[in-house]
């Protein structure tokens, strides 16, 4: 799908906004569901418009930059830009920007992978000229349908649910057991696809959702639902007839001459070099704000780690190189006088802030009088969306968005083998820690296991926006366990915040816009 010119379709009510990326000589037209998805092909191009959402999609607050402001209730990535400030900060509320970006992108996508579903229904019905791909499209979508369905409950818990296409604004389905409803769907349909979907694409077809994808997403639900006997049967599967295994080298997880293979097992398609719509803007908000401009310092500057989390990697950890910039060229100081910039690199002695502006070292004498001990920096910046050497244009960027692993499929199987008390709860975690360099784990009781794997967990999918969800699954506020409150209150402690762990820190409220337009949605009883 890289490869190719991805045609957009935002498919709402009964109207889709067709645009490709070739300049149109007439004014596009506006088609309904039933006179355009007339053959496979359209089919195929309606289901692409769905996977297009996953990535930049021409929105600003987009799927993906919602959840890294989302990801700062947590407190281990924090920001200095309005969003994840007030999210650092507690600050939240249901008419909450980000919120309402994120539930109407995540809606329009399921109303649109259910529109393909039913299409496909109806092709296969009047039979159609390759059957095939029809099932095949209708699988993509509906695993398109689970995971925008699946990343809405992680947040949201009980949220508004429909399986049919929605038309008009008279159909207004209810939350009441939304939750429930969703990991209903996924199970049926996660297991059922997983019959229809490739193990493995070629060409212009890489890149979309894959059996074991559908199987990753299904094992994820079954966590969500605490069916420990039902998620660790689908991570074994996985393991034993998938092929996959974990790159010896950490990084290629976000390099993009590994893109679409080995342990990436599902990833939004990013390129600006195949098509302008096709870029994102997450390198602009993680990247340092002193980088030169010509190295890649294109951007706002917003996002980065916390000093504190830095600091709870053991210093032998092979995962740091690839979360973490250690060192890069910084404009502070200017050029040296055989034209380089300086390099700084990361110290554990620097200053370290969590407000804005710069923060490292202090210009006041040439840039060739400094030593290399004093070129250092406290800010712990995100490596894994981070692109060196690009252009000077922000829009300018390659690097996909990769939302499953198979680190999770093990990390999954060791969850569900130590809850269920199942299998070699051990197998997993110890493949991780061995890949990242660490000594492997035996003996644990299974508390003390179960917080092994949270904390592994943390480690492994840094700043990839799984941490605040993965936390609040596994908490309870003013419960044991409460992994996300013992996260919150640390950062409130390290860094002296003004503000107070509280049950709304556990889920996300239902968007106002919502509520004054659905009479048949509730508002969480916490955010009431």
């Amino acid at each position: 799908m890289k490869k190719i010119k991805i045609i957009a379709f935002l498919l709402i009510g009964t109207a889709f906004l067709f645009s490709s990326c070739e300049d149109l000589e007439e004014e596009p037209d506006f088609t309904t569901a039933e006179n355009f998805f007339t053959n496979p092909e359209q089919l195929e191009i309606g289901v692409n418009g769905v996977y297009d959402v996953l990535g930049y999609a021409g929105e600003w607050f987009n799927h993906f930059y919602n959840r890294y402001v989302f990801e700062c209730q947590v407190g281990y990535q924090v920001g200095w830009e309005k969003g994840p400030l007030n999210f650092q900060n507690g600050i939240v509320d249901p008419s909450d920007i980000y919120i309402d970006a994120y539930w109407k992108q995540s809606y329009d996508a399921i109303n649109s992978a259910n529109t393909v579903i039913e299409s496909a229904d109806k092709l296969l019905a009047e039979g159609s000229t390759d059957d095939d791909l029809v099932r095949r499209v209708q699988a993509e979508a509906k695993f398109l349908r689970s995971f925008f369905y699946f990343n809405l409950i992680r947040y949201f818990d009980d949220v508004p649910f429909t399986d049919k296409r929605v038309v008009n604004d008279e159909v207004r389905p209810t939350n009441e057991n939304g939750k429930v409803k969703v990991i209903a769907m996924m199970n049926t349909d996660l297991t059922a696809i997983a019959d229809v979907l490739p193990a493995a694409y070629g060409g212009g077809d890489v890149g979309r959702a894959t059996k074991w994808a559908a199987l990753t997403l299904l094992m994820k639900g079954q966590l969500l639902d605490e069916d420990w006997t039902g998620a660790l049967a689908t991570a074994q599967n996985i393991v034993d007839n998938s092929g996959i295994t974990l790159y010896d080298n950490f990084s290629h997880n976000f390099e993009v001459a590994f893109e679409n293979q080995g342990e990436r097992i599902f990833e939004a398609q990013v390129s600006s070099a195949v098509a302008a719509s096709e870029t994102n803007n997450h390198h602009a908000h993680f990247v340092p704000a002193d980088m030169p401009t010509d190295q890649g310092g294109v951007g706002w500057h917003w996002l980065y780690g916390t000093k504190d989390f830095r600091m709870q990697y053991d210093d032998s950890d092979l995962r740091i190189p690839g979360t973490f910039l250690e060192s890069y060229p910084t404009k502070t100081l200017g050029r040296r006088s055989d034209g380089t910039w300086p390099m700084v690199t990361w110290s554990e002695n620097a200053e370290f802030t969590l407000t804005t502006g710069l923060v490292g070292i202090v210009a006041g004498k040439e840039a060739d009088d400094y030593t290399q001990d004093e070129l250092i920096f406290g800010r712990p910046h995100n490596k894994k969306w981070f692109e060196f050497g690009t252009s000077e244009s922000w829009e300018d960027e390659e690097k996909n968005i990769v939302y499953l692993r198979y680190a999770d499929v093990l990390l999954g199987h060791s969850e569900a083998a130590n809850e269920s008390n199942t299998g070699d709860p051990y197998f997993g975690i110890n493949a991780v820690r061995e890949r990242a360099g660490l000594s492997e784990l035996s003996g644990l009781s299974p508390s003390a296991l179960r917080d092994a794997i949270v904390n592994e967990r943390v480690l492994e999918f840094a700043f990839e926006q799984e941490t605040y969800p993965e936390l609040k699954r596994k908490s309870t506020f003013g419960g044991n366990p409460d992994y996300l409150g013992d996260y919150i209150q640390r950062f409130i402690d390290t860094y002296g915040l003004q503000r107070q762990l509280k049950a709304r820190d556990y889920v996300l409220p239902i968007p106002l816009v919502e509520l004054l337009n659905n009479s048949n949605v509730e508002q969480h009883d916490v955010w009431k």
